[in-house]
């Protein structure tokens, strides 16, 4: 690996943000080994996948939680499950906490509890590098031959039906796809001509694919990622009490710069 100066500058400021945080960790509940088991999905780069160069999984949300074990003297234990079993396995208590780039919102308040934000984003168009036939979403709309890429029951589905088409859930011009990774890949391919996706994951796919990718227009919506845990689950506070920490000296602001700037650089 090239070390570059911008990269060193980053690693010194995560090495203080960690000397930070142990000084300061003191103050937040101690779970004493407690073991929680987190689940992801492994398809929301940069915030949860497999590292091709290494065949482990790795990202954002990783760091963030392994972080957050830490903080609170916890051991945490990986599981993989697909985005559309992840809410109904994390509410019926299959798993403690469940993360995958997950919109805060009333339908799903009513399923599962969320901690408080650990980031806000917007959804953005994400297009082939070489993309002139539109520049925001009424001109994708217009053209009927445009197709989006989106993954059912996802925040990106929604902004897509309502905010860039005509409303209707079923129109054939939305293709869906098991995960984002596969929409944007078909869309490299020329199958697709839009993946919504938010700003943060954009950035990841633009890192790790140069030249091939890029966002068009402007912001679609604005969203805040939780994690979800069983309803009434004693974990909620604790977490949040780490992620506020977290906030306070720094930590986040190191996992923005690792994975959305420095990786793939």
């Amino acid at each position: 690996m090239k070390w570059t100066g911008k990269a060193c500058l980053a690693i010194l400021a995560t090495l203080l943000t960690v000397s930070a945080a142990t000084a300061s960790s003191g103050s937040l509940p101690d779970l004493k080994g407690k073991t929680v088991v987190a689940v992801t999905g492994n398809d929301y780069t940069p915030l949860n996948f497999v590292d091709p160069k290494t065949g482990k999984a790795v990202g954002w949300e990783y760091d963030a939680v392994n972080e957050i074990g830490r903080r609170l003297n916890c051991t945490i234990d990986w599981k993989v499950c697909t985005w559309d079993t992840m809410i109904s396995a994390i509410r019926e208590g299959q798993f403690d906490v469940g993360m995958d780039g997950i919109t805060i919102n009333e339908k799903r308040k009513k399923q599962v509890d969320f901690s408080a934000p650990y980031m806000v984003s917007q959804q953005y168009m994400l297009v082939r590098a070489d993309e002139d036939r539109f520049t925001n979403e009424k001109e994708f709309s217009a053209n009927k031959k445009l197709l989006i890429g989106s993954q059912p029951g996802t925040t990106n589905f929604y902004v897509g039906v309502y905010n860039v088409l005509d409303g209707d859930e079923s129109n054939p011009r939305i293709k869906l796809f098991e995960n984002f990774g596969a929409a944007v890949q078909a869309m490299v391919a020329g199958d697709l001509d839009m993946v919504l996706m938010d700003a943060a994951s954009s950035r990841g796919y633009i890192g790790a694919m140069p030249g091939k990718l890029k966002t068009v227009g402007g912001p679609l919506g604005t969203e805040e990622f939780g994690f979800i845990f069983t309803p009434g689950s004693d974990l909620v506070a604790p977490f949040n009490q780490a992620i506020e920490s977290m906030k306070k000296d720094g930590f986040l602001d190191s996992l923005n710069t690792k994975w959305f700037y420095e990786y793939n650089k």
